[in-house]
This record gives C-alpha cells, sequence and structure tokens, in this order.
C-alpha cells in the first residue's frame, strides 16, 4: 500500500485504482485550495475511486463545501467514484443544512466506502 503525505492530507492508495485523502485538520479557506489542488492531482486516468476520509476533520466552511462540490462534478466527468466517509456529527450538520448529504455519496467507514 502506497502512502504519501502533505502539509495537512494523507493520501493512501489501498489498492489499485482507489486513492483514499485523509484531510488531517479543519477545512476552511486556508486550507480549501490545496485540498482541491490534490484532488485534481489525484483524480487521474488511472484512479476509478476517490474516497475523502473526514475523520479528523471536526469543521469545514464553505469553501471546504465548494471543493467537494467541485470535486464531485469533476468526478463525474471523469466516471470517477467520489465516496467520502467517516463524517463527525458537526460536519455531517453543514452537508445536512446545505441539502448535499443527497448530492454525495456518504457512508460511515472506510471499509465500506472502499467497497462499494
Amino acid at each position: 500500500m502506497a502512502h504519501q503525505q502533505s502539509t495537512f492530507i494523507n493520501i493512501d492508495r489501498p489498492e489499485q485504482g482507489v486513492v483514499v485523502l485523509v484531510p488531517t485538520a479543519d477545512i476552511d479557506m486556508s486550507r480549501s485550495p490545496e485540498l482541491r489542488t490534490t484532488i485534481r492531482q489525484e483524480m487521474g486516468s488511472s484512479v476509478h475511486k476517490m474516497v475523502i476520509d473526514l475523520e479528523d476533520v471536526h469543521y469545514m466552511d464553505s469553501s471546504g463545501l465548494a471543493t467537494l462540490v467541485e470535486a464531485m462534478r469533476n468526478a463525474s466527468k471523469s466516471d470517477t467514484k467520489l465516496v467520502i466517509c467517516c463524517m463527525n456529527q458537526k460536519v455531517s450538520a453543514i452537508f445536512e443544512i446545505a441539502r448535499l448529504d443527497s448530492f454525495f455519496s456518504i457512508v460511515s467507514s472506510r471499509d465500506e466506502a472502499i467497497s462499494l
């Protein structure tokens, strides 16, 4: 299993064609650009599934939501399945308020996300 790290995003490749991005801090205006860049770099032709594990994200502002909405649109265009997992209650509530909980595939565990 290959593993690399940016300043706040861990990247795992648990199996061929699957990449898991794990932000290790809150996603706000200061961190959204790095997340956006990482998502774009990782969403290549060899990736058929991208999992974003939000276990360590306790807060996300509108720039974080916008980054994930853009990622979902790009995933659809490139025929990549985007799955979000391990969301805590506070971040989940933000998705529900923005009515994005039905727009994304959201599951409770990383294993479930990988197996979809």
